[in-house]
């Protein structure tokens, strides 16, 4: 792999030259809610949220607790709101309307203070911004979050919109893959990527018959993420930090029912199957050499890795079976300690943790952005790093 050379600068002080017409992400950023829940507090919590008197629900949640990584998570469910709606954490409730009540202005809350933050780290107007490319899983409504956003940050009444909802974990790279075909089939656009979940519509009382609410209690938390992808960056006043040089989408097939959601009167189930991560240590090095093919490369500990974190299995899993270096994956496991689960935000946390990761040190050029989500599906890009 190439590597800027170290004469009389550190070498992180010297970008290398984007390639023309490739999309880049220019300026990335990130919001959360207020509350913020140490893991150690999480089910003392939530046992007495819900009114839970099983004491064995209450272990098996602890062990959970134990075996995520997690150390802290933000969400918007607080007492306030279990105060208005204690309906929420009452089994049975038909809830789905005070729960989108809720959900709806949140997700476009945090969706703004990360773009905010994103487009200040940009450093030039809101107003420059062509097209808007907004990800939830966590919102439903005509019109979608993506119109209000973009009203909210006074961007122009002809940005062109798109809205992807409902993909889960691998939302966010899913944006990425079409803001870079956007960015590179329209000459000097600049797409506003942004994403935001909160786990409101999933939360409910445990019960033994779903298992996977306390996985879910235990992993995932709220937030959001903003990033600004163009192509050909303007000296002086853009500062590319990556380069989107390839993305893939692909499917399991027959693999449907291992990742399933389903919305309800009682908001949303989901039921994960114990195999998924077998399904994707089957599958993920074709996949990772089927995008490291398109520069040549073929040494996976010659790359950086930014991975969404869906739990500590998949990426354990990931790690032996492309016998990774340790360390490949830190950021990945860092922005699941530090966040937990945030869905579709997560890559973009990742993200983050790798641009400051590549500043201090190690200098690889070439990276892959992974994530995977209900199908099975797979969604990867190839990162250069500038």
């Amino acid at each position: 792999m190439s590597k800027i050379d170290n004469n009389n600068a550190p070498w992180h002080r010297l970008k290398r030259a984007s390639t023309p017409r490739k999309a880049t992400v220019l300026a990335i950023g990130k919001a959360f809610p207020r509350q913020l829940i140490p893991q150690e507090y999480l089910v003392e919590g939530y046992i007495r949220d819900t009114k839970c008197q099983d004491v064995s629900i209450k272990e098996k949640l602890e062990r959970l607790c134990k075996t995520t990584t997690v150390k802290t998570r933000y969400t918007v469910m607080c007492k306030e709101i279990l105060d208005q709606y204690p309906e929420l954490a009452t089994e049975g409730s038909s809830t789905i309307r005070q729960r989108l009540e809720i959900a709806n202005p949140a997700v476009v809350e945090m969706a703004f203070e990360a773009s905010l933050a994103c487009i200040k780290e940009w450093g030039r107007p809101a107003t420059d911004i062509t097209h808007i490319i907004y990800v939830s899983s966590s919102e439903i409504r005509l019109p979608g979050g993506d119109l209000y956003l973009a009203s909210e940050l006074g961007l122009r009444n002809d940005v062109s919109r798109v809205m992807l909802y409902f993909l889960g974990c691998y939302g966010g790279a899913t944006g990425l893959r079409v803001a870079k075909d956007i960015a590179e089939n329209n000459p000097g656009s600049r797409i506003l990527l942004t994403t935001s979940e909160t786990t409101i519509l999933g939360f409910r009382p445990p019960n033994k018959a779903r298992p996977y609410d306390l996985v879910g209690a235990a992993l995932f938390g709220d937030g959001a993420a903003a990033v600004i992808i163009g192509t050909d960056p303007v000296t002086g006043k853009e500062s590319p930090f990556m380069e989107l040089s390839y993305a893939v989408q692909q499917f399991l097939p027959g693999t449907q029912s291992v990742i399933d959601g389903c919305l309800t009167e009682e908001g949303i189930n989901f039921k994960l199957g114990r195999d998924l991560p077998q399904k994707i240590e089957d599958n993920i090095e074709e996949f990772c050499r089927k995008l490291m093919s398109k520069a040549s490369l073929t040494d996976f500990n010659e790359m950086f890795w930014a991975v969404h974190p869906g739990g500590p299995a998949i990426l354990n899993r990931l790690e032996s079976t492309l016998k990774l270096n340790k360390g490949k994956l830190e950021c990945s496991r860092k922005a699941l300690k530090d966040f937990g689960n945030v869905s579709s935000n997560t890559i973009f946390y990742v993200m983050e943790y790798m641009r400051e990761e590549l500043k201090r040190g190690g200098g690889e050029e070439w990276g892959l952005a992974l994530a995977f989500g209900p199908g099975i599906t797979f969604e990867g890009i190839l990162l250069r790093s500038l």
